[in-house]
């Protein structure tokens, strides 16, 4: 059911963090969204590693911009099927199934440690 896992940041200057990670340790840009204009999330390679950087969507100084500085991102074959499986097993669901512009369906959990778990599914 699941398929691939990466780790996502969260960052109040992804122009900053790119320079690290892209210009300074050699990781590649393989997508980018919106694929026009200044980026708001940018998934990048290194090796056979992947990252996600995305930036943030809170204020800084706000709760929710310190808390978030981190979290996971998970494929599978069915969102909404693992969506459940997940709540069964009593894992807490933050935000439910939904389309994104971008084409793909995601919901967001949270593991026993409050990390914030995004599953997906590519359409």
């Amino acid at each position: 059911m699941f398929q691939e896992m990466f780790p996502i940041l969260s960052t109040p200057d992804l122009p900053r963090a790119l320079a690290f990670y892209r210009d300074l340790l050699g990781a590649t840009v393989s997508y980018r969204f919106p694929p026009t204009g200044e980026p708001a999330y940018v998934g990048l390679d290194l090796g056979r590693s992947q990252l996600g950087i995305g930036a943030e969507s809170d204020p800084p100084g706000t709760a929710d911009a310190s808390h978030h500085r981190f979290s996971l991102w998970i494929y599978c074959d069915d969102c909404d099927a693992a969506v459940s499986k997940l709540r069964a097993a009593g894992v807490p669901v933050v935000e439910e199934p939904a389309d994104q512009p971008w084409g793909e369906r995601m919901a967001t959990v949270t593991d026993p440690d409050g990390t914030k778990v995004i599953i997906a599914t590519r359409q």
